[in-house]
């Protein structure tokens, strides 16, 4: 002892200084604590005992998808469509998620050649099925010559559903090269436009016709 007495409010400001020392250690014991314990219960959980806690009727599996002429080996659970698992799973996210339910076309892909809502597809139907999304309708940096109708014509305004409308063109004119104007609007008639941009829409469609080869 120096023979110095504090005073009472030194004496409380050293203790609480010691409390919270004392405080931060502990939360940082219980943290890196808390982060050991995740990741060996990571490590403990197997493929079987991952695909026991789904819920019933619910099954996982490994599927192999071709993509764009690109083969995938993805884990799936047996309630997932395609859209999910091209989106979340294969990072896709020009194919788009909008009514979720089959109704608006946004989600338009091309599987074996035709058009199909991938919202309404399960992944486990797509297993080695030839599944061609927006983003493999262009080989390269150069545009497809539907795309480029679409964006000499103003087909769109907000852009979002005009991957659905030049994936149901593209199905339309690799089996009819030549279509007629109510082929077109057939071909095009799930896709809707909530900018209404239907004339213009149609004027691309018409103009890809000419261009595509």
């Amino acid at each position: 002892m120096d023979g110095k007495e504090k005073k009472p409010e030194e004496q409380n400001k050293d203790e609480n200084q010691q409390v919270r020392v004392s405080r931060r250690d502990f939360l940082k014991g219980m943290g890196t604590g808390a982060i050991a314990a995740g990741i060996r219960t990571a490590e403990a959980v197997s493929p079987a005992e991952a695909e026991a806690a789904l819920p019933p009727g619910i099954k996982a599996s490994v599927i192999n998808l071709n993509v764009n002429g690109h083969p995938y080996r993805v884990r799936v659970r047996s309630h997932w469509t395609l859209l999910e698992v091209l989106r979340r799973e294969l990072g896709l996210t020009g194919t788009k998620k909008l009514c979720d339910r089959g109704s608006c076309g946004a989600c338009t892909v091309m599987m074996d050649g035709k058009a199909v809502y991938s919202c309404s597809r399960l992944a486990l139907e797509a297993e080695n099925r030839r599944i061609t999304t927006i983003e493999g309708v262009s080989d390269g940096a150069i545009a497809h010559p539907i795309q480029q109708a679409f964006i000499d014509h103003d087909g769109l305004q907000c852009g979002f559903c005009t991957p659905g409308h030049i994936m149901s063109v593209k199905a339309l004119l690799d089996v009819s090269p030549r279509p007629g104007v109510g082929q077109i609007k057939e071909a095009l008639s799930g896709n809707i436009c909530r900018c209404a941009a239907y004339p213009k829409i149609l004027e691309s469609a018409m103009a890809a016709a000419r261009q595509v080869k």
